[in-house]
């Protein structure tokens, strides 16, 4: 059930750039690509301001009270190096590859070793039981770790969990799976996407804790949704190889705190 945000709009937003019309049409104005459109349902708020939080100020670049945004490194040498040094501090990375192809197991192992060195992890699946990720743990050797597992689809309450939590980093698996009560469709279409990605992304930079979101591809081989997505992260990272054979590529298509296109080896194996 959809909370009450106002009036239901019916719009067409293209799949690549994000731009809305009021009406169907073949090509984006703004992109120029053809048959892009996807009919979705959109709420105009409520014209009366509702009390919240108050709004943020300016900060003065000369401004020394704050401390030197920093980077997280997690020991995975490889991983770090396509990060571009580790993870940049509010940083919202998205990581993406074929079912199978390890995504999740290199997140989970990631997570252990920040936890084992004390940073603050919530690892958040909607996809996976918990028991699947405890027994990925135990593969990793990573089980008797006290590491927070949220199993969770709901943006709201996954939203509440890491104002409760205040994690350092936080991991979810996958952003098409989950979804916002206040926008209609399934999860993983394009107006679920773009709002929990949008909420998430303003979250994570206001608050100071850095995201990795799992993505899902194409038959085609792109990020599953709309470009926006691609748009709105920092870090888009592909994780490539043939689930058939043990070795695996990470590749870097987009770094705003590194060089691009950097690539990283890895070998799958029963531990990791």
């Amino acid at each position: 059930m959809r909370k009450s945000m106002g009036k239901v709009k019916t719009v067409f937003i293209c799949n690549e750039c994000g731009y809305e019309h009021p009406k169907w049409i073949g090509k984006c104005p703004k992109c120029g690509n053809w048959n892009s459109f996807e009919e979705c349902e959109t709420f105009i708020p409520d014209s009366r301001k509702k009390a919240g939080a108050p709004a943020n100020s300016p900060i003065l670049l000369s401004d020394q009270s704050l401390p030197p945004a920093g980077r997280i490194v997690t020991d995975i040498s490889e991983l770090d190096r396509v990060l571009g040094g580790g993870i940049f501090s509010a940083s919202v990375n998205l990581i993406a590859g074929d079912p199978g192809v390890g995504k999740s197991t290199l997140l989970l192992q990631m997570a252990g070793g920040l936890s084992r060195k004390g940073i603050s992890v919530l690892y958040i699946s909607a996809e996976e039981s918990f028991w699947q990720i405890q027994e990925r743990a135990r593969r990793l050797k990573a089980d008797q770790l006290s590491l927070p597992i949220l199993i969770e689809t709901d943006l709201d309450n996954i939203l509440s969990q890491i104002e409760q939590k205040k994690p350092d980093v936080v991991i979810i698996d996958s952003i098409q799976a989950i979804f916002s009560q206040e926008v209609s469709g399934t999860s993983g279409n394009i107006s679920q996407v773009r709002e929990c990605s949008s909420r998430l992304f303003r979250s994570a930079k206001e608050n100071g804790w850095s995201l990795f979101l799992v993505g899902h591809i194409t038959k085609e081989g792109s990020i599953a949704g709309p470009k926006l997505l691609e748009h709105m992260v920092d870090v888009v990272i592909y994780f490539e190889g043939d689930t058939l054979y043990q070795y695996r590529i990470l590749r870097s298509l987009k770094n705003r705190f590194g060089p691009s296109h950097e690539i990283g080896l890895f070998v799958m194996e029963s531990e990791g």
